[in-house]
């Protein structure tokens, strides 16, 4: 197998697990940059070559870090995403057990970190709208920051002092995080100063969800429950596959 060569090591080969600190700081100005030129020239108006020259890193540089230009959106994500689990450690590990607070707090910590890429959110949105573009949410691309948000929802469920139904146990943190992509949507098209329109819409959403969800546990909802469960096993485990192939997976019905 070809060794792959660090070009911030000199060009000499490399076999270090972790990156060394000068060439996380090229990778990280490559990334800033890429997200400054998005924002001045679109996205699709923006090339590597462009984002290597205004780096003041040659071409090969760029590249050995992001493979393309959707390899650096899939480093915004994966940036987004670490920011929200930092950003969430105080909300979740406060002694907080309300179900409700707990809601809110996470997504409006994901506006906070989001709002300064709001202005150009619709450029990366339209393209991963395209459930063939590996910046969709549900590619295999994704995989690693979808999973990441979805652990923060698993943690949200864990803390609170609310009971589930131990059918809604497993998947329910991925319902959540479809509810977050939703608010994503909202956010991407509400151009209420500051994403106003979004606080409130997390506001009103959060003692909702968290209701339904309390109540999801009693019998007479089990029909309900049953059927949320059969829509997430066919088509949130296999989204990435439904991304290739356009045909979800058929779970069997439990009787």
């Amino acid at each position: 197998m070809e060794e792959k060569q660090d070009p911030d090591a000199g060009g000499q080969p490399t076999d270090k697990p972790a990156k060394a600190p000068k060439s996380e700081q090229t990778r990280a100005l490559i990334l800033e940059t890429a997200l400054r030129l998005f924002k001045e020239r679109g996205y699709d108006k923006t090339t590597m070559r462009a984002i290597a020259q205004e780096a003041g890193v040659s071409v090969g540089n760029a590249y050995y870090y992001f493979s393309s230009k959707e390899h650096l959106v899939q480093g915004f994500y994966d940036r987004i995403a670490e920011e929200h689990q930092r950003a969430v450690a105080p909300i979740l590990e406060n002694g907080e057990k309300d179900l409700t607070a707990r809601i809110r707090g996470v997504l409006l910590a994901w506006l906070d970190i989001a709002e300064p890429y709001h202005e150009f959110a619709s450029q990366f949105f339209k393209n991963a709208a395209d459930p063939d573009s590996p910046l969709s949410p549900f590619s295999p691309e994704s995989e690693g920051p979808r999973e990441a948000a979805i652990e923060v929802h698993r943690r949200v469920i864990r803390g609170a002092s609310v009971k589930v139904d131990p059918e809604l146990a497993e998947p329910l943190p991925r319902l959540l995080w479809l509810q977050q992509m939703g608010l994503v949507l909202f956010w991407v098209y509400d151009r209420s100063e500051g994403a106003a329109n979004s606080r409130r819409l997390v506001e009103r959403l959060s003692p909702v969800t968290a209701r339904a969800i309390s109540l999801s546990r009693f019998r007479i909802l089990r029909p309900l429950v049953t059927d949320v469960h059969d829509v997430l096993s066919d088509f949130m485990p296999t989204a990435a596959g439904m991304a290739a192939s356009g045909k979800p997976k058929r779970a069997t019905r439990k009787s």
